[in-house]
């Protein structure tokens, strides 16, 4: 055998131990399970009190995405790094904060130009009750940052980064960034919520392929939505 042999053969023994597409249905179904359950137990709880809504909605995003992860991760036996969880260098921790600082910046520019541009204005952000919540005294916005600024990246990373984009990465880079980046958005629903979702998803699914790591993006998606959040307080 050939070197090219056994390099051909350890690349298609490294493919074939990644997440495929059953992980992908299965996270896929689990998530669109917690859609239709998540919310109306949500608000048989809080009602439309939006500060509870807020909070309850925040957690809900990432116990969404932790539950999409792990039943994909059950399913077939995966080592953890065959989900790219693997450990990145202090120098990849502070790109990661600076790409968080981009992307809050992206998204600022991005809605304000071209969604309120041709929107008119926003009214139609459904994550209002989130400033709500942000700014419920001092106990309120630590709940909602914990919730929408750990909680949430770490669900949303480990099942969009962790399952999505590392299963289509046996396709290529750019399948795994486009393909990871439009379902991620599309998980977000078609309103302003899905500005964020494109930016960070978008450089997030770069940070994967790039590190193959889930971790940068779970950094990036922390800073961004901690900053927003901070930002809503201060504007408030």
């Amino acid at each position: 055998m050939t070197h090219t042999d056994l390099t051909d053969t350890a690349a298609t023994d490294q493919r074939s131990r990644l997440p495929g597409w059953p992980e992908i249905f299965v996270a896929a179904a689990a998530y669109y399970l917690c859609f239709l359950v998540g919310p109306p137990v949500v608000r048989s709880f809080t009602g439309d009190e939006p500060v509870a809504n807020g909070l309850a909605f925040a957690a809900l995003s990432g116990v969404m995405g932790l539950v999409a992860f792990f039943a994909a991760f059950a399913i077939r036996h995966r080592s953890w790094p065959a989900f790219s969880f693997r450990p990145i260098t202090g120098r990849w921790v502070l790109y990661s904060i600076g790409f968080g600082l981009l992307a809050f910046v992206l998204v600022r520019v991005v809605a304000a130009v071209v969604v309120v541009g041709i929107i008119g204005n926003a009214d139609s952000d459904p994550q209002g009750d989130y400033v709500a919540a942000s700014n419920a005294g001092p106990i309120g916005l630590v709940l909602q940052l914990l919730f929408i600024a750990v909680l949430t990246p770490l669900g949303e990373e480990f099942a969009f980064r962790g399952v999505v984009s590392t299963a289509l990465t046996r396709y290529g880079a750019w399948v795994s960034v486009i393909g990871s980046t439009v379902v991620f958005a599309l998980a977000h629903g078609i309103n302003l919520a899905l500005v964020p979702a494109t930016v960070v998803g978008a450089i997030n699914g770069y940070l994967l392929v790039r590190t193959k790591s889930v971790w940068p993006g779970v950094i990036v998606h922390a800073v961004s939505n901690g900053l927003g959040t901070i930002l809503g307080v201060l504007l408030s």
